[in-house]
């Protein structure tokens, strides 16, 4: 992760308008000098969601959800802190100056690449519906049912047989030929030449989560074309097959959500859903649906995938290796089984938005999936092969990552195959030594009080602080570096304290010098997570601040107690000792209030 120059931070902050960037994902209306509408963070019929008119920060009055643009982003479609401030930037135009990174100067910006990526996108658009092969192509295009409105929506476009047109107009575009070819746009012919990349093909832009073009899928529609029948962008700083998914930037709001997704094997079949009304749909892309994936959909909050992947061998086989990726994870997976050689295009086409909303509604669990797809390449009806069968599947839970799924699931299995439970170790799995078998491979970890507490303390200041100002007042009054337990609590509150002496007012957008890895963004990530109670601010902070002292107050009472028994004490050192240990009992911590 990089630190921004704060220069650079504060010229953001300048720029952002809170409402143009709630406006995407909330319908605002103007109400006298306010904004209000429905609360993206729960349900309700009244508008209580309002933005001020020149205020930074939005506030739901039904459900307490409050803060700024970043957390908006955060909140809302569960962007990291690093990307939710570079989405920004990118919006506003504002050039985010990077500090004692040693790639900063390698090669061209991120910013330069995904502009040469956006003109390149107009101008396949623009060629498609206005160029002579364009027409060829959108004759194409609609005899596979895709009309005039789906092309336009998803900017879709052709690439001129004629190699050089984009080279040339991105030249004109005062583009560098360098910034193109980084982009992954271009190849270098042995004559020295640059050549389109996608030439004579239908692009789809791909996008990244917040709806910037970093790079393409492109389709031949005749087979003299060279090359495969899908071509994607190669590896760019920008476009990393292995993490994308193709159509996020449309589903990402309601995936975060609804917490469940759809996933598809092809664009156009990700695209067609997500036109339909599916828009929690995404594909893989041009790479088999791998852990990356899985990770991208799970820090939105996933917990139930429907897996309509197509109906042939392939299909059937990606979705056992899909579904123990997420059923691993504690994903809740559902299959969709679609006619053979038929997928969900194909479905929508001839049966329409509603048979395929039936597919999904009859979709089968993973395990019942899993043993009539196993039962179906051996032979359950044979103790050898019911038993090989059933083994193979009970492995297979053992090794996912959750032990109430793993025990129900053994359950389940036991069921399917109508055999006893103990056979195949139901309850003689050791919970203790689970949990420690796996620890160092999962992560696990215990409810850290110590953590919650720090955390409910940084939150107030974090998200209350603008609304009451007696917050940061009473935090310098109390609080000490050495009430903190964690290193990085203490250092994000350190922060926050030089923010406020500095400028009276604290923002997300004012961390950005905090931010300095992975750990620092999981901890904020974790702050952003619980809503507070703004009108009740001073009175929360307050029981909060009183947990934190009595906390340290005990701890210095232990740490004498401890002295005193140690035998390496003098009779007049355990003396002093015990009155220091009276004293402090007396005197439990009270509030300064300033």
């Amino acid at each position: 992760m990089v630190l921004y120059s704060k220069e650079s931070l504060e010229l953001l902050r300048q720029r952002i308008d809170l409402p143009e960037v709630l406006g995407q994902h909330v319908e605002l209306k103007r109400a006298g000098a306010a904004f209000k509408a429905l609360c993206p963070f729960h349900e309700e019929k009244t508008p209580s969601f309002v933005v001020q008119r020149g205020d930074t920060h939005y506030h739901c009055f039904g459900c307490g959800a409050h803060g700024d643009a970043i957390a908006f982003l955060m909140s809302h479609l569960r962007m990291g802190f690093t990307e939710a401030v570079e989405s920004l930037a990118e919006r506003f135009q504002v050039t985010l100056e990077r500090v004692d990174d040693p790639e900063a100067h390698k090669g061209p910006s991120k910013p330069k690449l995904k502009a040469a990526l956006e003109h390149a996108a107009q101008l396949y658009h623009y060629l498609l519906q206005h160029s002579e092969e364009g027409h060829q192509a959108l004759e194409y295009l609609y005899k596979r049912g895709i009309d005039l409105e789906f092309i336009r929506r998803f900017q879709v476009g052709y690439a001129p047989k004629q190699g050089d047109v984009l080279v040339r107009y991105l030249r004109e575009q005062q583009i560098d030929d360098e910034v193109v070819q980084q982009a992954g746009l271009c190849y270098e012919q042995s004559s020295g030449r640059r050549r389109d990349f996608f030439a004579e093909r239908i692009a789809f832009p791909i996008r990244d989560a917040m709806g910037a073009v970093i790079g393409f899928s492109a389709r031949k529609m005749r087979e003299e074309t060279f090359g495969g029948k899908y071509i994607n962008t190669p590896e760019t700083p920008l476009f990393k097959k292995s993490r994308v998914l193709f159509g996020l930037s449309y589903s990402r709001a309601r995936i975060a959500k609804e917490k469940q997704a759809i996933i598809v094997e092809g664009q156009i079949d990700a695209l067609r859903l997500i036109h339909t009304g599916f828009d929690y749909t995404v594909a893989g892309q041009g790479t088999a649906f791998g852990e990356e994936h899985v990770k991208e959909l799970l820090q939105l909050g996933v917990a139930k995938v429907f897996l309509a992947l197509d109906g042939d061998t392939a299909g059937r086989d990606a979705a056992v290796k899909i579904g123990n990726l997420f059923q691993k994870k504690g994903v809740d997976v559902r299959v969709v089984a679609f006619p053979d050689k038929c997928d969900p295009d194909a479905v929508l086409l001839k049966e329409g938005p509603e048979a395929l909303s039936g597919y999904f509604e009859r979709a089968e669990g993973y395990l019942p999936f899993l043993f009539r797809y196993l039962s179906s390449k051996g032979d359950p009806r044979s103790p050898s092969g019911k038993s090989e069968i059933v083994e193979e599947i009970a492995e297979t839970i053992r090794n996912w990552e959750h032990p109430v799924m793993i025990h129900e699931s053994l359950r389940l299995l036991a069921e399917l195959a109508q055999v006893p439970e103990s056979t195949i170790g139901v309850g003689m799995l050791s919970l203790p030594d689970f949990m420690i078998k796996k620890s160092d491979r999962l992560g696990l970890q215990a409810v850290d009080p110590d953590r919650i507490l720090e955390g409910d303390v940084l939150r107030w200041l974090v998200l209350a602080a603008s609304q009451s100002a007696l917050l940061f007042p009473l935090a310098r009054a109390n609080i000490r570096p050495e009430h903190f337990r964690s290193e990085l609590a203490r250092k994000l509150f350190h922060e926050l304290m030089r923010c406020y002496e500095a400028e009276h007012k604290v923002d997300l957008l004012a961390l950005g010098a905090f931010m300095e890895g992975e750990e620092e963004e999981k901890l904020l990530k974790e702050i952003m997570q619980r809503k507070i109670n703004i009108p009740r601010a001073e009175i929360g902070f307050k029981e909060t601040l009183q947990k934190l002292l009595i906390r340290h107050w005990m701890e210095q009472r232990e740490e004498i107690r401890q002295k005193i028994q140690s035998t390496a004490l003098s009779d007049e050192e355990a003396l002093e000792l015990a009155k220091q240990f009276d004293e402090l009992k007396k005197s439990p911590p009270q509030l300064v209030i300033p």
